[in-house]
């Protein structure tokens, strides 16, 4: 399984995801689930995926070969006027390997279901943020609904639901992401260190942070220590409360 997460805010936008991968409880490995592209001052990418990890893969594979093999006709996540055209490339991606390996996937009793979160932003536009299904069709995210999550999404959720919005400092929503990403690593043991974070502020393209956060790492850690001693004090002040 996996969690993937992002956040359209006001001020730039916030992309978090796992690297665990699992088929069974004795088929644990690590896949990098965020892939990243940026052409300096003029356009910055961040995908996510989640699902079939060979559709996803093969997905990724044909949009980064279409980069490094250019051909006139072809439009590339590096030539494509909007970020809408983006969402069109990547869709149009993933049907060509769904009708590719899809049915073979089916016949064998397998899911083909994937998903892509996709974030960025080019020059002479804003941050968007698109959500990609199987089929290739997409939705856009707005100021009503200003995050997107993918895989295992529920017990994250939660923090998401009371804390973002729009409006949310880019500071903060990081650490809502973080905490929604905590949340989720602790209730579910498909999904597991490291995390790899992007962010891009709306003011600047490029990547304001792009790093791996790895199991040890002493903030990551006190950030969920803090979180839990919270919610157990939380908790002892709600015990004396009648409902």
């Amino acid at each position: 399984m996996t969690y993937c997460l992002a956040l359209k805010l006001t001020e730039g936008l916030v992309c978090l995801s796992d690297t665990r991968t699992n088929a069974g409880v004795d088929n644990v490995a690590k896949y990098r689930k965020m892939f990243t592209w940026e052409v300096p001052g003029e356009r910055v990418i961040t995908m996510m995926t989640a699902g079939n990890l060979a559709i996803t893969q093969a997905v990724m594979s044909l949009l980064q070969e279409n980069i490094d093999n250019p051909e006139p006709e072809i439009e590339t996540l590096y030539n494509a006027p909007t970020m809408f055209r983006v969402a069109e490339i990547v869709g149009d991606a993933m049907r060509v390997v769904q009708t590719q390996y899809g049915p073979g996937l089916s016949a064998m009793g397998e899911s083909a279901m994937s998903s892509i979160i996709l974030a960025g932003q080019r020059i002479g536009g804003k941050t968007r943020l698109f959500h990609i299904y199987s089929a290739g069709n997409f939705i856009e995210a707005t100021d009503d609904t200003p995050y997107f999550q993918i895989g295992e999404h529920k017990y994250g959720k939660p923090i998401l639901d009371r804390v973002i919005t729009s409006d949310t400092p880019l500071d903060t929503a990081i650490t809502a992401a973080l905490l929604s990403m905590d949340s989720t690593l602790r209730s579910n043991l498909s999904v597991g260190m490291p995390l790899d974070l992007a962010v891009m502020r709306a003011d600047r393209i490029g990547f304001a942070q792009l790093r791996r956060i790895e199991e040890n790492d002493t903030n990551f850690q006190h950030l969920s220590e803090s979180w839990s001693a919270a919610l157990r004090n939380a908790f002892a002040e709600m015990v004396g409360i009648r409902v």
